[in-house]
């Protein structure tokens, strides 16, 4: 239903704003409801992303258009979903920048980006995040230390790291949530005894959500270090539950190129 909801809001914006190319609709979805953040005529980063993701060339339907083509004139092929799973990540540049908190806001921090493609979602975030230098750890020790609005929502998130095999290391209030959900837990003061555990390397994989000033104190300083011997940190209850399903599920696969993907699934169609 939120896919057909927004095509059938860009299919309106664009002959009502009367552009002809490209157009860069940036929406979001939110308890099901879809809401239009900006529209720009314009082309954007997430062209080349597109193009690749659903095998048709954009860029080149675009100029075309801009030209005096007329739009049945081009042979694009039925409108289809691709079968394939395609994930963009960015690739950040804290670890050039010693010191910087590897914590994201609303400004753009990216570099560059990765694509990756797969079968699932697992296996394509999967990818993703190895190209883009951050590989997800399959065994060890992960380290959970979650802001108060997440303390419920990262048990889910203990449960599934446990089921793997993974141990489970947390700050006083984290480790308590985790503790009185069933789960095996050994607690870490915050402060340097945590950074000690990261710069240790006792550590495989560090959760770490930030909230108030004096605890985005601490936090900056786990995430920092996490920065500096490598270990895959993420900040958000979101992206922890993704990781955590890419780890349990991705699959291995046969090497293809894009253009064997693509050529595949159009002869599948």
């Amino acid at each position: 239903e939120a896919y057909a909801e927004v095509c059938r809001i860009v299919r309106r914006l664009g002959p009502a704003l009367g552009v002809v190319g490209l157009l860069n609709v940036q929406l979001a979805l939110v308890d099901g409801e879809v809401s239009v953040i900006e529209v720009n005529p314009r082309a954007s980063r997430t062209v080349p992303f597109a193009s690749k993701a659903t095998g048709v060339n954009l860029v080149d339907a675009a100029v075309r258009l801009a030209a005096g083509a007329r739009l049945h004139e081009l042979e694009l092929p039925e409108e289809r979903r691709p079968e394939l799973v395609s994930v963009k990540a960015a690739v950040l540049p804290f670890a050039r920048f010693p010191g910087a908190d590897p914590v994201l806001g609303p400004e753009m921090r990216s570099t560059g980006e990765v694509m990756a493609s797969a079968a699932d979602l697992p296996t394509a975030f999967a990818k993703a995040e190895r190209a883009a230098g951050r590989p997800l750890p399959t065994s060890g020790t992960a380290f959970l230390s979650v802001r108060e609005a997440d303390k419920q929502g990262v048990v889910s998130v203990g449960h599934a790291l446990a089921a793997l095999g993974f141990r489970l290391l947390a700050t006083d209030g984290t480790a308590g949530v985790l503790g009185g959900a069933g789960l095996e837990v050994t607690t870490v003061a915050k402060g340097d005894a945590v950074v000690d555990a990261i710069r240790a390397r006792r550590c495989d994989l560090v959760i770490n959500t930030p909230q108030g000033s004096g605890a985005r104190r601490d936090g900056a300083l786990i995430r920092q270090t996490a920065l500096a011997v490598r270990v895959p940190c993420i900040t958000t209850l979101s992206g922890a539950r993704l990781a955590v399903d890419a780890i349990a599920n991705a699959t291995a696969e046969i090497a293809r190129s894009l253009q064997e993907r693509i050529e595949h699934e159009t002869r599948a169609a």
